[in-house]
């Protein structure tokens, strides 16, 4: 069985980052998928689903709102190993491309105040696990240990 490309990365030698993860084609249009790798795999503790779930909420409902990558964005979702997400934006983007936007997204739920999006029962199949004050944490820790200090190796896989 062909091996996906996302079990080809090195987990051993990744760090926390915004990483490229594949881009894919659908005739001319470009779908490029990135990697927001929060902790060093299989080093770090993982996130417990419930600060997951409810980054996933807020960041999901956050781009969807946003007055540019609202229409350029597809997905944004937890990797089941619990050491980060993914984000699917239309369009042909790098790394690079998308530190302020993500940047951006990491402290508004840093700062997040009021109800989550959609932790309700009618709106989402698990809404009671969810934990706003740790997703507030973790995004705070992501922000300032990773984000505000990017340099070529959080941004690019190790060969």
């Amino acid at each position: 069985m062909k091996k996906i490309e996302s079990f080809q990365v090195n987990h051993l030698n990744l760090r926390r980052g915004i990483y490229l993860s594949r881009k894919d084609y659908i005739g001319d249009n470009c779908i490029t998928t990135f990697d927001i790798r929060m902790k060093v795999p299989n080093q770090m503790p993982v996130m417990n689903t419930a600060e997951l779930h409810t980054i996933e909420h807020i960041c999901a409902t956050f781009l969807r709102n946003h007055d540019i990558y609202d229409e350029k964005t597809i997905y944004f979702g937890p990797m089941g190993c619990r050491t980060g997400f993914y984000v699917v934006f239309k369009g042909e983007f790098d790394s690079e491309n998308v530190v302020d936007i993500i940047t951006e997204m990491f402290k508004y739920i840093a700062n997040y105040e009021g109800e989550v999006p959609g932790a309700d029962a009618a709106s989402c199949g698990n809404y009671l696990d969810m934990n706003l004050p740790m997703a507030k944490y973790e995004a705070n820790v992501y922000l300032k240990e990773v984000l505000e200090n990017l340099s070529y190796e959080n941004l690019h896989y190790s060969k």
